[in-house]
């Protein structure tokens, strides 16, 4: 790892540390919410005052410490640097959980060196649990200590649990009909994890997880702490992540490589 790397691994807990500022006061509160979504015939797509601030907050300290950063957040759009480095941000990912008031949110940021995703973190204030994943090694950061994670093995998907954001949301029917294959060959499924179900992916508790039309901040983050605990991501096709679109996170190669037959069906 380079020095400046390593300044920025360090770096990245201010980053999180001053969105959970932003954020914590208006969890579970009555808070104004827009609909991103209504203007572009979309779906509902909520953000809040707590989304946009915890963004600046971020922003605003590496424009002090980094300022020939990249920056690309969901909330403010691109703002390009000179470094080679550039950070993904999704403030809060989950803000419907946000908005009703169950802790399955995070915020996630992502390093990307070059164009390469090199450091990748989950945020969940309220709980006070922070996955990072650098350097093929995924940490949890809770309570004052440090614990590896590290995936679960899973033999089938049949013993497999699986998890999925909201699939009649996300999904047009041909994917919707292939994920249910998938459904109906595991032994549990839940939904509206948002993030916070990858990162349970990567500390043994889901071995699964399929979603589509993810944005490059939905996933890159995410990555990193998955292959470090010694899962793999890929697309539905099996490919390399490469900005967003479909995800297909696992636990265990022998369920991601049953899953893709299934997906590719």
């Amino acid at each position: 790892m380079t020095e400046e790397l390593e300044k920025r691994v360090a770096f990245v807990h201010r980053l999180a540390d001053a969105a959970g500022v932003a954020i914590r006061p208006y969890f579970r509160q009555r808070i104004d919410v827009t609909d991103k979504g209504a203007a572009k015939g979309a779906a509902f797509d909520p953000v809040t005052e707590a989304d946009r601030n915890a963004e600046i907050a971020i922003r605003e300290l590496l424009g002090k410490d980094f300022p020939q950063d990249g920056i690309l957040g969901e909330e403010m759009g691109d703002t390009p640097g000179t470094s080679g480095f550039k950070w993904l941000l999704d403030p809060i990912d989950g803000t419907r959980a946000f908005i009703t008031g169950q802790p399955l949110w995070g915020t996630l940021i992502a390093l990307q060196q070059d164009g390469s995703t090199v450091l990748g973190l989950v945020d969940q204030p309220i709980l006070g649990e922070r996955f990072i994943g650098v350097g093929g090694r995924a940490e949890l950061h809770a309570g004052g200590k440090v614990q590896r994670l590290k995936t679960r093995p899973c033999a089938s998907l049949g013993h497999a649990v699986i998890s999925s954001t909201n699939p009649w949301t996300y999904m047009d029917e041909a994917e919707r009909t292939r994920f249910m294959r998938l459904m109906e060959s595991a032994r549990m499924t839940r939904f509206g994890g948002d993030c916070y179900a990858y990162a349970m992916l990567a500390e043994g508790f889901v071995d699964l997880i399929a979603e589509t039309r993810l944005h490059i901040w939905d996933i890159q983050p995410l990555i990193p702490i998955i292959e470090g605990a010694g899962g793999i991501v890929t697309d539905w096709s099996g490919n390399p992540i490469r900005e967003g679109g479909s995800a297909l996170a696992c636990g265990d190669a022998r369920v991601h490589a049953e899953a893709l037959k299934i997906l590719q069906g």
